[in-house]
C-alpha cells in the first residue's frame, strides 16, 4: 500500500502534467505567442491558425468591416467568426490599421506577432499607376506607425506582399524604417502552409473572389534596438 507521502507526490506529478501545455506551431506562429491579425478578409487566416493550435486563446482577429458588412461580403465569414469565438479567440470588427493603436480593445495590449497579409488600399486604379502605389504606401506606412506602438519589444511584424513589378515600388522596407522597424528576414509565402486560408479581394462587387498569390513573400520586421 502506498504511503501518504507517495500518494501526495503522485498527485503533484499528475497535477503538473495537467498544467503542461504542448506548444503547437503553424509555419512562423505558435500557440504560445500573442498574435494580432489585421486585414484578414473573411478571417480565414485567423481560423487557420486557431485550428492548427487547437485554441484561439492568444489570437486577436480583426476586420475593417462591421460584423453586418463582413457576413454580407464574404460567404464563409459568419462560420469563421463563430468558430474563432468558440475556440476562445477575440474577434474585433471595425478595426482600421491606420489608427488601431487608439482602439479601446488594443491600446493597452502588446503583441508578440502582428500580421498583415497582402495589404491593399482598394481598387481605385491600375496597380502600376503612381496614384495607386502612393495609396498603398500610405496605407502600409500608417499601419507600421500604429503596429510599432502595439508590438512587444522583442516581437515581430509580418507583412506578406507580392514581389516583382509594380509591387516592389511600394518600398515597404523603407516605409518601415521611418518607425524604427528593421526588416531582418524574407520568406516565401505559400497558401498551402495555412489550410483553409482563402485570400480575398476585399473590395467592390468581387470582394469575395480570390486573387492570385504568385511570388508572395512574408517580410519580417522587428524594432531597432
Amino acid at each position: 500500500m502506498a504511503t501518504p507521502i507517495v500518494v501526495a507526490l503522485q498527485a503533484l506529478s499528475l497535477e503538473g502534467k495537467k498544467d503542461e501545455r504542448v506548444v503547437k506551431w503553424l509555419k512562423h506562429y505558435s500557440s504560445e505567442q500573442s498574435i494580432l491579425i489585421v486585414g484578414d478578409g473573411d478571417l480565414s487566416f485567423s481560423r487557420s491558425l486557431a485550428t492548427a493550435f487547437g485554441s484561439g486563446e492568444n489570437l486577436v482577429a480583426t476586420s475593417l468591416d462591421s460584423y453586418a458588412n463582413l457576413i454580407s461580403m464574404y460567404g464563409k465569414a459568419e462560420s469563421n467568426v463563430t468558430k474563432l469565438k468558440r475556440m476562445g479567440a477575440t474577434v474585433l470588427h471595425g478595426v482600421d490599421v491606420k489608427n488601431m493603436k487608439s482602439h479601446i480593445d488594443l491600446k493597452f495590449k502588446r503583441f508578440d506577432r502582428i500580421v498583415f497579409n497582402f495589404p491593399h488600399a482598394g481598387f481605385i486604379g491600375k496597380e502600376n499607376q503612381v496614384s495607386m502605389i502612393t495609396a498603398h504606401q500610405l496605407l502600409v506606412k500608417r499601419f507600421f506607425r500604429n503596429a510599432s506602438h502595439l508590438l512587444h519589444p522583442d516581437g515581430e511584424i509580418h507583412v506578406s506582399h507580392k514581389t516583382g513589378q509594380p509591387y516592389d515600388r511600394w518600398e515597404i522596407e523603407e516605409l518601415a524604417s521611418e518607425f524604427s522597424l528593421v526588416m531582418f528576414k524574407t520568406v516565401e509565402f505559400r497558401r498551402e502552409d495555412y489550410p483553409g486560408y482563402n485570400q480575398k479581394r476585399g473590395d467592390g462587387d468581387r470582394c469575395d473572389e480570390e486573387f492570385p498569390l504568385h511570388n508572395g513573400c512574408t517580410f519580417k520586421f522587428c524594432l531597432e534596438h
